[in-house]
């Protein structure tokens, strides 16, 4: 398993992404996860997503 970046944020959740064979997935220290993506640019937005508290832009619904 590779680890890339590191999202912190003020409250400690840092997010970070890492590699399990050919899939990327978002992990935080407070036990989340995200799913697992091909792209690791997805996996990143997963990640930072979820440190500001908000959905990614590629999963909010359109009102």
């Amino acid at each position: 398993m590779e680890q890339g970046d590191i999202v912190a944020d003020p409250d400690g959740h840092r997010a970070t992404t890492v590699e399990q064979g050919r899939f990327c997935m978002a992990r935080c220290t407070c036990g989340w996860r995200g799913p697992a993506r091909r792209a690791r640019s997805l996996a990143r937005t997963d990640a930072e997503g979820h440190v500001v508290g908000g959905r990614p832009d590629h999963l909010r619904q359109n009102d």
